[in-house]
């Protein structure tokens, strides 16, 4: 082998991301000059300023490691992480992780009965809260004691839990590597069909397979040295490990931490630090779409937007693309599960998305599978034979990064592993191209259509909707729900652009704080249809949800 081919080889293998409980000690001896910018202080350090370097956040996760041995946590232990959404909670991961114990990372914004369920399900050794957790697990009538032996609030101490300053000082105990296929950490899903999944995912996985392939500096998508990543996803969910993994391996110049996503708070943020490259939700993105059109447009700057969690409507992404003032920006976007990671991706361009208001799939056709990594089957949902090419059926997905079990709910988890493909619980079909084209989730499915077909083109063609959701039952008329900006919807536009979509009812018209939501910010499909079509079957089993 030439000198010049071995370079190229060691350019196509980079090394191997750290381990998530030592990365920040391996990042601050690599003298990575990467600076974090925060929306606002950490909750576990409020007041260490909103500016870290590396090698501070590296003392911050062994400090962290020491409060949680002082507070009795062993290697092996779960440790559950439930408070106000902030980047510090990868911190508590990493500080787990460090010591061998197991983070389990939860939405604070989850109802008290899911959250009780789930906790239920975990048996922690401890349970990292805030008062506001406290409270409302007790005004549900259980005390925090009931789930774990130690609680530690962070903010204010509560009667019968640790504080802070009942755990600070100690020294961080020794490192400890567990087997790559132990339990690393536990994530859940979104629950838009009842309570969450505790999703388990181990070192192989989440870090050797997920992280590993984004730690490669793939053209266009790749965070750059000179980038100004700024982020907004809900950090407790199943992207933020190797999102924080990979990102802060490739070491760009800033990295901008979004905690809220309220937009008055971010704009003020992306201000002071324009992005280059920007990861939010969709609900995330919709939130943020009067900032995107406004004077002070803080997305001028941006190469490349990434959404992730959900189906995103072409308007959004439209409108971010011509917010941007560089010439060639591309929106990636990425579909996948908790479960299983990212499956296929799609770069959107301003062209593609040029044709307006048609029953075409643009943001629905999700693009391939991910080259080497994912294989996709549909599959007929009754014989699970597969079908051909353009017919509709459960979608079936390989990666060897599918998660190892669900916390509690083994029998759940092994109906949706058939040997080495998973069980989606999706409905869509495969391109002759091979691309994948998501219809609905099996639950939410209606015959002879596509519930996310009509909201793309209901949103697409009326820009005073936000967000549209339509909802099927047996017997009963579609029935769409839209979210405006003032609760309001102009009868005439309406009619306008339904009048050669399937027989619809009378939209129901929403702010967007009355829609029932996931930490995402994902519509609580089945909450929202208890809301509205109470004792209204489903077309979809759900057996796969």
């Amino acid at each position: 082998m030439t000198t010049r081919e071995s370079r190229a080889t060691k350019q196509r293998k980079p090394a191997k991301p750290p381990e998530l409980g030592t990365l920040f000690d391996l990042l601050a001896d690599r003298g990575s000059p990467t600076t974090v910018h925060l929306s606002r202080p950490f909750d576990i350090c409020p007041d260490g300023g909103v500016t870290f370097g590396i090698d501070r956040l590296a003392r911050l996760v062994r400090e962290a490691a020491g409060w949680l041995a002082a507070a009795g946590t062993r290697p092996g232990d779960r440790v559950a992480v439930v408070k106000a959404n902030h980047w510090d909670v990868v911190l508590l991961a990493c500080a787990a992780a460090r010591m061998g114990a197991v983070p389990a990372l939860i939405s604070d914004d989850l109802p008290a009965t899911a959250l009780q369920t789930l906790l239920k399900r975990l048996e922690p050794a401890l349970l990292i809260t805030d008062s506001r957790t406290v409270e409302a697990v007790r005004d549900a009538g259980t005390e925090p004691a009931v789930f774990a032996p130690r609680t530690l609030t962070l903010d204010r101490k509560a009667v019968g839990t640790l504080g802070l300053d009942d755990v600070r000082g100690h020294e961080p105990p020794p490192v400890l590597r567990r087997h790559p296929d132990d339990t690393l950490v536990v994530h859940h899903t979104s629950g838009t069909t009842g309570v969450p999944k505790l999703v388990e995912h181990t070192t192989r996985t989440i870090i050797h397979r997920l992280a590993h392939f984004e730690c490669q500096r793939t053209p266009i998508v790749a965070s750059r040295r000179d980038d100004t990543v700024a982020v907004a996803d809900p950090f407790v969910h199943g992207r933020a490990v190797p999102w924080t993994t990979s990102v802060f391996h490739l070491a760009p110049r800033k990295v901008v931490i979004l905690a809220d996503t309220d937009p008055a708070a971010v704009a003020r943020t992306l201000t002071a630090h324009p992005p280059t490259t920007v990861e939010a939700s969709p609900a995330t993105y919709v939130r943020w779409q009067g900032l995107a059109a406004g004077p002070g447009n803080p997305f001028r700057a941006v190469r490349l937007y990434i959404s992730t969690f959900d189906s995103v409507h072409p308007p959004t992404v439209r409108g971010y693309l011509g917010a941007s003032r560089r010439q060639h920006p591309v929106w990636l976007q990425g579909w996948g599960q908790t479960e299983t990671g990212p499956l296929t991706f799609r770069l959107l361009t301003r062209k593609a998305l040029a044709a307006t208001g048609r029953r075409h799939p643009t943001t629905r056709n999700l693009g391939r599978p991910v080259p080497g990594r994912t294989k996709l089957r549909v599959v007929d949902p009754e014989t699970f034979r597969p079908v051909g090419r353009g017919r509709p059926g459960i979608i079936l997905a390989r990666t060897k990064a599918r998660c190892t079990g669900y916390v509690g709910e083994e029998d759940r988890w092994s109906r949706k592993a058939l040997g080495p493909w998973w069980n989606t619980g999706d409905i869509g079909f495969l391109t002759r191209s091979g691309s994948l084209v998501l219809l609905d989730r099996e639950v939410d499915a209606v015959p002879g259509t596509s519930c996310v077909e009509l909201e793309d083109v209901i949103e697409d063609r009326l820009p005073a909707v936000l967000e549209c959701t339509v909802l099927g039952a047996p017997g009963r008329t579609l029935l769409p729900v839209v979210v405006t900006a003032d609760g309001w919807l102009d009868a005439d536009a309406w009619r306008a652009a339904v009048r050669d979509l399937p027989l619809l009812a009378e939209p129901i018209v929403r702010g967007w704080a009355e829609i029932p939501r996931t930490g995402t910010g994902k519509v609580r499909r089945l909450e929202l249809r208890a809301q509205l079509l109470p004792d209204a079957a489903t077309f979809g089993t759900g057996h796969w949800t």
